[in-house]
């Protein structure tokens, strides 16, 4: 393996590359270096020759903890803070919507938030029998985001997408989440890769082109994405998600970011009349 980013890692054969998120104490979470790391990575892989087939995966134990929003969100003006969430949301999933390779996820362990809702928009999710799927929005006080309000429900069914998405949390392992729809495949945790990689080369033999899940195109989801980017940044900056923050931090000891989210919640009488 190369790393052309230490926190991802390369590897390419026969013509299937396999990025790998390699940041395990952190989860492989997405921080702004890993995200950055990851969008060159998939930019290269997008325009190498070599690769006919994109796997992605993390270093066990986990697949990918989702969004760092700690190391994210940053002090600001909340209509500028406001803006940014919504065009970094939104960036975020584009880069998986416009990517012209088939993609395979290959979830080795737990995956969180917005690295389950990324993986629903690529061609298929293989899933080790180690793997849950969480997506904690109704927890955290936030909106679904990667296009999950609408294709869900087309891949699990409303009721299984609202236990889901909704106030249950539900966390289907890799068996759940294959017999409801939302995994593609469930392997055995040892056999994840070498399942995974057969896979992309059945997918190069067959000259596989890039498809999107319940028969929905990519500009489908492009307007899916941009109106979810919009309600999940009046999210984050409501009360319920700006005081759950600062307790989660304060908790965990983080001072000076959970300082951050208390000065946006108490003085959010003051400035919410400034969102757009």
């Amino acid at each position: 393996m190369t790393a052309p980013n230490d926190l991802i890692l390369w590897e390419t054969k026969d013509h299937v590359t396999t990025l790998t998120m390699n940041n395990p104490r952190k989860l492989n979470g997405w921080t702004m270096d890993m995200l950055v790391g990851l969008r060159a990575a998939m930019t290269r892989a997008a325009e190498d020759a070599e690769t006919r087939v994109l796997i992605l995966t993390g270093t066990d134990p986990y697949y990918c903890a989702g969004v760092n929003l700690s190391a994210v969100i940053s002090p600001g003006h909340p209509a500028k803070l406001h803006a940014f969430i919504a065009k970094e949301n939104e960036g975020l999933f584009e880069v998986f919507l416009s990517f012209p390779k088939p993609i395979l996820i290959a979830v080795n362990g737990p995956a969180i938030g917005a690295s389950v809702t990324s993986g629903t928009l690529c061609d298929a999710i293989i899933a080790s029998e180690n793997a849950t799927f969480s997506t904690p929005f109704a927890k955290l006080g936030v909106t679904p985001e990667g296009c999950s309000s609408v294709l869900f429900p087309k891949l699990v069914g409303q009721d299984n997408a609202k236990r889901i998405l909704g106030d249950e949390g539900w966390q289907p392992t890799g068996t759940e989440a294959f017999e409801i729809g939302l995994a593609d495949q469930v392997v055995p945790h040892e056999k994840l890769m070498d399942e995974a990689h057969k896979l992309a080369k059945k997918w190069i033999k067959e000259d596989r082109k890039r498809t999107f899940k319940a028969g929905m195109t990519a500009d489908e989801l492009r307007k899916i994405n941009a109106r979810e980017s919009q309600e999940l940044a009046y999210a984050f900056l409501a009360p319920k998600f700006l005081r759950g923050q600062y307790e989660f931090l304060k908790s965990k000891g983080k001072r000076g970011p959970a300082l951050v989210f208390k000065s946006l919640l108490l003085t959010r009488p003051l400035w919410s009349r400034l969102l757009p």
